[in-house]
């Protein structure tokens, strides 16, 4: 009986060696997958002409696109609370934070928040600071804190640019003053 190759794990006459393990058993089965003709397509010249337009296509559209997403996330938060719904420790350091303190840790509070998470508005690695707000009860600093942001005057004092988060950087509430 003459075999159909000498090639050592070809498959049968007729089959391609090109696919996915197993395809070459279910084609007689339910026909070619229907990647198969995209992925030849895209091989073609004119398939690849038209994957660098698409590709130029989104990266002009993600270029002028997401910028004004990104604008608008930073003068639209969606979360928002009202300084007369803050509790009152949070009133308090709000306070503090427009008089320039003193601050209970004076050793934490106004630090660099870094914002690793990404949870606010991107800017400069240097401008946002943190402080501590009060929580009845608890032995540390608890997890309460309210971030100011520099705004364009630099001053976290006046920026008017403050964010309340409850559990410790998990979600953030813009302070509406």
């Amino acid at each position: 009986m003459p075999r159909s190759s000498t090639c050592p794990g070809s498959r049968a006459h007729g089959q391609s060696t090109r696919g996915l393990p197993g395809e070459a058993l279910l084609t007689p089965l339910f026909g070619p997958p229907p990647w198969r003709s995209l992925f030849h397509a895209a091989l073609s010249e004119p398939g690849r002409h038209l994957a660098v337009t698409l590709l130029l296509l989104f990266g002009f559209l993600g270029l002028f696109g997401l910028a004004p997403m990104a604008q608008s996330r930073e003068t639209h938060f969606a979360h928002h609370v009202e300084v007369a719904d803050l509790p009152p420790e949070a009133q308090r350091t709000l306070t503090l934070i427009h008089n320039g303190g003193p601050f209970p840790y004076p050793r934490k509070d106004g630090s660099h928040f870094g914002n690793f998470e990404k949870s606010l508005p991107q800017q400069a690695r240097t401008y946002y600071r943190e402080y501590t707000v009060p929580t009845p009860g608890s032995r540390d600093r608890g997890p309460r804190r309210i971030i100011a942001g520099a705004g364009r005057s630099g001053d976290v004092a006046t920026s008017g640019e403050y964010y309340y988060t409850d559990d410790h950087y998990h979600s953030f509430r813009r302070i509406r003053e």
